[in-house]
């Protein structure tokens, strides 16, 4: 026997494969089936995928199941519809007028907590366009405010005492310029 014909025999974590499913496991250990070519737009699943590739079942612990299917939906919308690069500084607080309707929607659903859930899943999962779409969003909710108005979308408790806030707003006056 040839060592090519024993190897096929024997198989191995690197045989190639021609499994065009990947199943994602979420933090709870919930399951999602995602087409293979639609979950390694994640750089993190594709290396997992790639290290062992007779592996089919990729552990996500990170990734809430219900963030974990919003990312699928993102990433299944983008395989047909590449995400185009989103222009910084952001032109305007209107997502709107940031990217395709479909992503602003998409970025719109959901509440806050939503949001940084999918700004950690993308970050953590290794998906740049998902990740960006996200902070843009953040960066859209900050456009145009003042700190007051910023620390009340975000809940954000001024620890500052009135002096240490002159203070740091004198040394920083260069920032409320524009």
């Amino acid at each position: 026997m040839s060592k090519e014909e024993e190897k096929k025999e024997i198989g191995g974590l690197d045989e190639d494969t021609d499994m065009d499913t990947l199943t994602l496991v979420s933090e709870e250990n919930e399951k999602t089936v995602v087409k293979k070519s639609i979950a390694v737009m994640s750089q993190l699943v594709k290396t997992m995928a790639d290290t062992d590739k007779g592996e089919t079942e990729i552990p996500l612990p990170n990734v809430k199941h219900s963030v974990l299917q919003m990312v699928v939906k993102y990433l299944t919308y983008h395989a047909e519809n590449p995400a185009k690069e989103i222009e910084k500084p952001l032109k305007s607080a209107n997502m709107n007028e940031v990217v395709s309707q479909w992503d602003a929607d998409f970025v719109s659903q959901g509440g806050q907590e939503t949001l940084f859930e999918l700004i950690l899943a993308a970050n953590y999962m290794d998906i740049k366009s998902l990740l960006d779409l996200t902070c843009a969003k953040v960066a859209s909710m900050i456009k145009g405010k003042t700190p007051e108005q910023i620390r009340k979308q975000f809940n954000i408790q001024n620890d500052f005492t009135p002096e240490e806030e002159e203070a740091v707003r004198a040394e920083n006056k260069w920032a409320e310029e524009s």
